[in-house]
């Protein structure tokens, strides 16, 4: 099951990419930041943010809900918590954990609101393995933030919605008030509010930034200094977001506060969409302005900044929408990014990360990128792709490197190394792997034939898979608006993207205001029974008529096939 709250989080980034354009680059944002940075003495909230070192979400656990039968901890899908998954998170290197809670479900009646004891002690217990793991922990209330919470404030609602939010935060402060210091609080996950127009929804949350403020200060314990986090308006990192959260925070005068916002990056690179399948400067440019802004606003002034969630919106479908050597770039330089400006990040993970009965990353690759990047940048190539055609496999390939401050040590083939001069050349940051050693590589067999592993002076091992392909051939599709199926035979070649295009020349699909449509949402790829479906999703905003799909394949080669759709009757055109 799918984080929910990521669909509407999808929408706010595609807003917001406009405005995130604009105010790259903004000037810092108040006079104090100045002296603040000058000092260079870390406030209270941020040797916090600095001990809670790089952190982990369990998403989709606690924080899931089934309204035709609440299934607990399970409801989408995810295994009972263990002991050991808590005691893996902390091998893997993670020094923090943000649980999400969502009450939703789980409480009685008006007024008292009564959380089921059972469910809140079972959260309670996984809260005291990750203490007892050393671990620092982060309890919010998550999903509530759009099941019912987003009725805070709206002359409908009548109160009742506030009234609700007091009563809950009023049971979560006193439950766990004599818990460990490591123990902090988050206002709302995400938070959104239904009335009015963005000036009142930033003024709802302000509101509801002091009601969770006076609740816990006031509830007795530990909770007097217990660290408390705060989220911009929909925890994004736009300036007027920010600025209201500052003027809050300021206004406590209290230095156990910490500002959280959350970050997928860029959208159309995040979802595979538009054509933006590389992380490109454009990539770089929005992630760096995210991470200035909040400096700007909290950092530079004193106050803690956590990332409460970060990684790709392309995750909540699937882990293939963005191709894994771009998806490795993107998480080096992200954990490189927020630790010069002083933020932490908590990675969000509904499931799809770490397998929570195996305790291993599904992705290797990813998780030795992360753990890495908590103390080093890493180096890449250009791609982590090399594809070879029968015709070129005597021909030189050269391979682009970008160091990050290290050094190539070697390339090894499996267990044999390879060896300078003969099996390839090294100047200029840039490797040519040999054509007679290339024609070693090659076998009859399309796909990845071998797997080279470059080691640097510190960082992760980068892999270079190199494929031998063919051009890829495509047969007349059959089905209709449920679904279309593409016949591909892939020769070991890759889909990077698709277009979709009337014969007027515009956008056909969903998001028309693009022909690159997005990965796993109007097309899917299964290469295991080699082929490439149109979803039922691109036919349900698609005009009768023809439509031209061109696949683009991480090679560089592009195919084509058309169809005419009528109704719901689609038929191949060529």
């Amino acid at each position: 099951m799918l984080k929910k709250t990521k669909k509407i989080a999808s929408i706010f980034l595609a807003c917001a990419l406009t405005v995130t354009t604009c105010i790259i680059g903004a000037p810092a944002i108040k006079a104090e930041a100045k002296t603040a940075d000058k000092a260079n003495a870390k406030s209270v909230s941020q040797k916090y943010v600095e001990e809670m070192g790089h952190g982990w979400n369990l998403g989709n656990s606690f924080d899931s809900f089934d309204t035709n039968g609440d299934k607990g901890e399970q409801s989408w899908g995810n295994p009972v918590v263990t002991k050991q998954l808590i005691q893996s998170i902390k091998a893997k290197g993670f020094k923090s954990i943000r649980i999400p809670f969502t009450s939703n479900m789980r409480t009685g009646a008006a007024p008292d609101y009564k959380i089921d004891p059972k469910f809140l002690d079972r959260y309670a217990e996984v809260v005291k393995w990750s203490l007892d793991q050393g671990l620092y922990v982060m309890i919010n209330i998550h999903h509530d933030s759009w099941a019912w919470a987003n009725n805070i404030g709206s002359s409908a609602d009548n109160g009742a919605s506030m009234q609700r939010y007091k009563a809950i935060w009023t049971q979560l402060a006193d439950y766990f008030k004599n818990y460990s210091d490591k123990v902090c609080f988050e206002s709302l996950n995400e938070p959104q509010f239904k009335e009015g127009d963005l000036t009142n929804q930033i003024k709802i949350l302000e509101d509801v930034n002091k009601t969770f403020y006076q609740i816990v200060r006031n509830s007795g314990g530990k909770n007097s200094k217990r660290m408390l986090v705060m989220p911009t308006l929909n925890t994004n990192d736009s300036d007027n977001r920010c600025e209201s959260l500052y003027n809050t925070i300021k206004g406590f005068n209290d230095k156990n506060i910490i500002a959280t916002f959350h970050y997928y990056g860029y959208w159309p690179f995040s979802t595979n969409i538009a054509g933006t399948t590389t992380m490109n400067d454009t990539v770089v440019s929005e992630l760096r302005a995210a991470f200035d802004r909040m400096y700007n606003h909290f950092t530079a002034n004193g106050i803690g900044v956590v990332c409460g969630e970060y990684g790709l919106l392309g995750f909540d479908k699937s882990t293939n929408a963005i191709e894994n050597g771009e998806l490795l770039k993107y998480f080096e330089y992200i954990n490189y990014y927020a630790k010069t400006k002083g933020i932490t990040l908590m990675l969000w993970d509904n499931g799809n990360l770490i397998d929570r009965t195996k305790y291993t990353w599904k992705n290797q690759s990813l998780g030795n990128m992360v753990k890495e990047s908590f103390k080093h940048r890493s180096s890449y190539s250009e791609s982590d792709r090399v594809f070879i055609k029968d015709e070129d496999r005597n021909k030189d390939v050269s391979m682009k490197l970008t160091l990050n401050g290290n050094k190539l040590i070697s390339i090894h083939n499996g267990s044999k190394k390879l060896k300078l001069g003969r099996d390839y050349t090294y100047v200029n940051d840039t490797v040519i792997l040999k054509g007679s050693y290339v024609n070693k590589l090659i076998t009859s067999e399309y796909g990845t034939n071998t797997t080279l592993t470059m080691r640097f002076t510190s960082g992760a091992d980068w892999n270079v898979y190199v494929d031998h392909y063919a051009t890829a051939v495509l047969s007349a599709g059959e089905g209709n608006t449920d679904g279309f199926n593409i016949p591909v035979q892939f020769n070991g070649d890759k889909l990077s993207t698709l277009e979709a295009v009337y014969s007027d020349g515009t956008g056909a699909g969903p998001q028309n205001w693009t022909t690159y449509k997005e990965y796993d949402y109007a097309f899917t790829v299964d290469y295991t029974n080699n082929k490439v479906t149109i979803t039922s999703k691109f036919f349900a905003e698609a005009k009768d008529g023809e439509i031209t799909f061109k696949l683009h394949f991480q090679s560089g080669a592009v195919a084509e096939c058309k169809v005419v759709k009528t109704g719901t009757v689609v038929k191949a055109a060529n």
